[in-house]
């Protein structure tokens, strides 16, 4: 069985694997978001309960035990995450590894926070021996979506930590982790790959536009192939068009014609063309959106710093309600209008 490993992750693998079996009782894989980190972690787990395991440390993949980690039903496996990536309706992650979804239908939306009840649970599957008498593994991604109380949780049980068990926790936001939380862990930073590794990726994939769609992800490669795969590269081009001549009577047809653009999604979109206004007023360089460089040096002409400086504000404001938006369609005239507000020429 080959490896399911980017060719980005293969250093990375190499480093873990200089451990010789010596494992910490908690692993903490962080990185920017579109990398493949939870494919790494999965794969991970796989080559820690693998009954046969390769010399190069990979999974074998036809033991018994392989076979039930790859169906998430090894009795030694355990992952925690968010409710919403076991529902149906879960919006595609690019750090994702594809997995079944859960057939059980909800009765209230599902959560997006990992809560304490699920680190509870792990209480009985520590308490038990092994039913392989090999490792336990339990793998937690995103750890930032733990809520405190869960990190609290999980705090006690990495204080105290069971024999053969390992813990394995990918993060994209380290930040964003109690730091009592990531003392207790041997850290890995999963690094971006280079941009010749990355679009030598993509052309393997088909991908159309490879230099675009990775600017505009910010160098991540699997974000890059999501949005070629996404239905809303067109809803995209409306969204930036508009950017790049602002006007309010076209914002209110525009945001007709957004309305079902998951708001997340348009928020980021700003973000980063905001990023490059702020940029290329301050430094002369883009990042996300070189393709258009003529109008992102007239818009950041045009706008004031403090105009600037208020619409990044106030895009960090609307991100942070952006998954329940009360009337995503008034949400999104109201981008919109602030944005040509404070896009016109100062004096």
């Amino acid at each position: 069985m080959s490896s399911p490993l980017y060719p980005w992750q293969q250093s990375a693998w190499q480093q873990i694997q200089k451990m010789n079996g010596r494992w910490p009782h908690a692993i903490l894989l962080h990185g920017p978001r579109g990398i493949g980190k939870t494919v790494f972690a999965e794969w991970l787990a796989q080559s820690l309960l693998c009954e046969t395991p390769l010399v190069d440390g990979h999974a074998c993949g036809g033991c018994v035990s392989c076979g039930w980690v790859s169906q998430y039903s090894h009795p030694d496996y355990r992952r925690l995450r968010p409710e919403i990536l076991e529902s149906d309706d879960a919006q595609a992650d690019p750090d994702e590894a594809a997995t079944p979804k859960s057939a059980v239908k909800a009765s209230k939306a599902p959560s997006r926070e990992i809560v304490i009840n699920q680190v509870r649970a792990l209480s009985d599957f520590m308490s038990i021996s092994t039913h392989r008498q090999g490792a336990r593994v339990i793998v937690i991604y995103p750890a930032e979506a733990m809520n405190v109380a869960a990190s609290n949780a999980l705090l006690k049980s990495l204080e105290e930590p069971g024999p053969n068990t390992v813990f394995i926790l990918v993060s994209s936001g380290i930040d964003a982790l109690l730091p009592t939380l990531v003392s207790r862990c041997r850290q890995f930073p999963l690094s971006m790959p280079s941009r010749e590794i990355a679009l030598a990726w993509l052309a393997q994939q088909d991908c159309h536009k490879p230099d675009q769609l990775l600017a505009e992800q910010g160098g991540a490669p699997l974000a890059a192939l999501e949005a070629f795969q996404s239905e809303t590269f067109q809803q995209q081009e409306e969204f930036l068009m508009h950017l790049r001549r602002p006007d309010s009577e076209t914002a209110l047809k525009i945001a007709e014609k957004l309305q079902k653009t998951p708001i997340p999604l348009l928020i980021s979109w700003m973000q980063r063309w905001l990023y490059d206004v702020f940029s290329f007023k301050l430094t002369g360089k883009i990042r996300y959106y070189p393709r258009y460089q003529k109008e992102i040096d007239q818009v950041a002409q045009a706008m004031s710093l403090p105009a600037l400086l208020t619409l990044l504000e106030n895009n960090a404001e609307r991100k942070a309600v952006a998954d329940h938006p009360l009337a995503p369609r008034l949400l999104i005239e109201e981008i919109l209008l602030d944005y040509a507000g404070l896009s016109q020429p100062h004096n």
